[in-house]
């Protein structure tokens, strides 16, 4: 491919196809949801990382509208200004609260959350404005919403597809039976269809092996997924270290908190992960960014650096390819389809999280 008048553009990244869409994207997509006031608050600083990855070769960059309310998608517009915009597939998302009265919260307007029509459509305009762009390369819905006809917001999609607003439309989190719910309405009602899925997946949490992937593979999706370093336990840091505390253990101790056995049994693995790493001579961090990546069914796992060095940590990935030996014996320490611990997978049915769907009421 060639650049302007520059002469050749030699790419450092392999690019593959974005699922049907005919878009090409590099091997690693760049998360952002580190880029604002939940990571860095600091916008010059997240912006010098999003340059990097661009010379790096990274051409796929992923956002949300939830990300520190908003903020995360101005600093991309702010990183992509002078033409940069052009260069990039430019992916958000859709769904969480976005209430200025309470972002985040589960109080405030309950209007402007969720799959519908009306929020959709409103929401499209807010990050378009946000990301200074006419257009977003990928919209896609952040969590399935039960209360919203899956027909009502393949609808909307179509229509901002139709007028140009978004390129193509994915979900995030789904799960299997949800992602063929949404395939086979599209097909009966004529109406656009989910080109990607945007799941969590890691050498830790591998269940959408079991059935999530195969489908993704049968309607030729492409896949994105988030958390390839489960949260930090595949970064190479030891757990066990002072310096490892964040506020992710206060938050999220059912997670992080290593008194807990759950916790203990994932730590054990990511111990005989990352001496497994060392014997093969490579970083915890590119042996797991290399193993999501050497998945058939999957295009490009999200990184979320905050920082250069975390970027620089991670970007070696692409020239790393495992053995059959080293994936076999990754396949001894976790299982195919097994999570290390469940409330990793990302997303909990409501017939799981709510007793009342799954026990017949007493007279």
């Amino acid at each position: 491919m060639t650049r302007g008048s520059a002469g050749p553009y030699v790419d450092p990244m392999e690019y593959r196809y974005l699922g049907p869409t005919g878009m090409r994207v590099s091997p690693l997509c760049l998360g952002a949801m580190m880029f604002g006031a939940w990571g860095e608050p600091d916008h010059d600083k997240s912006i010098a990382v999003i340059h990097r990855a661009l010379d790096a070769g990274i051409n796929f960059i992923d956002t949300a509208d939830f990300y520190s309310d908003g903020e995360s998608e101005v600093i991309l517009a702010k990183a992509l200004a002078g033409g940069k915009r052009d260069d990039v597939i430019l992916a958000t998302k859709v769904h969480f609260p976005m209430d200025p009265a309470a972002p985040g919260l589960p109080g405030g307007n309950p209007n402007m959350r969720g799959n519908s029509r009306r929020w959709i459509i409103t929401e499209v305009e807010n990050s378009l404005r946000r990301l200074h762009t006419d257009w977003i390369d990928l919209y896609q819905i952040h969590r399935p919403d039960n209360a919203t006809d899956i027909e009502e917001t393949l609808s909307a999609l179509t229509d901002l597809r139709t007028q140009g607003k978004i390129r193509a439309f994915g979900s995030s989190t789904f799960p299997a039976h949800k992602v063929v719910e949404a395939q086979w309405v599209a097909e009966k009602k004529g109406l656009g269809r989910f080109v990607t899925e945007q799941p969590p997946y890691s050498i830790l949490v591998r269940a959408i092996e079991a059935d999530l992937l195969p489908a993704t593979q049968d309607y030729g999706m492409g896949v994105i997924t988030w958390g390839p370093l489960a949260s930090g336990w595949l970064s190479g840091v030891d757990r066990r270290s002072p310096d490892a505390t964040s506020s992710r253990t206060k938050f999220q101790p059912s997670r992080f908190d290593l008194s807990l056995p759950a916790n203990q049994s994932k730590l054990a693995a990511v111990d005989a992960l990352g001496d497994l790493a060392a014997d093969a001579g490579m970083s915890l961090i590119h042996m797991a960014l290399a193993f999501v990546m050497q998945h058939p069914a999957v295009t490009a796992p999200i990184i979320g650096p905050r920082t250069l060095t975390h970027l620089e940590s991670q970007l070696g990935a692409v020239d790393v390819t495992l053995t059959t030996e080293i994936l076999d014996r990754i396949d001894e320490i976790v299982p195919p389809g097994v999570t290390v611990h469940a409330s990793d997978d990302g997303f909990v049915p409501d017939s799981v999280a709510h007793p009342w769907l799954r026990r017949r009421r007493l007279a």
